[in-house]
């Protein structure tokens, strides 16, 4: 179902989100590790370094700094393709599930409580 907001309300919104999550106790991401996190749990596999560096446009090394961190938080996991060796396949994890779940359920609430 569509939403109806202004750019205010929009910007307002992530305002709320960012916030929320800068005081939260969950781990506070750059907008480059959340959009390779998003990436890997809203797109089907598979995902891989070289794939997601050409899909945002940014160098494999630029992804794998965003991974170390994403995957010392234990939000996605890498791992050698086996076919291909050349290859490092992102994968996800069950606590980047989870994260992704609050993550969700918070914008939810901030959406709601804008429209109120």
């Amino acid at each position: 179902m569509p939403v109806e907001m202004r750019a205010s309300q929009a910007l307002r919104l992530l305002h709320d989100v960012n916030l929320s999550l800068v005081r939260g106790n969950d781990a506070d991401l750059s907008s480059r590790q959340l959009t390779i996190l998003l990436k890997v749990y809203l797109e089907p596999p598979p995902h891989t370094v070289r794939g997601l560096a050409a899909e945002l446009d940014v160098t494999k090394p630029a992804i794998t700094r965003a991974l170390d961190t994403l995957g010392s938080l234990r939000l996605l996991s890498r791992k050698r393709d086996e076919a291909d060796r050349r290859n490092v396949i992102v994968t996800r994890t069950l606590d980047g599930a989870l994260y992704l779940e609050r993550l969700g359920d918070l914008v939810v609430e901030k959406a709601r409580a804008l429209a109120r």
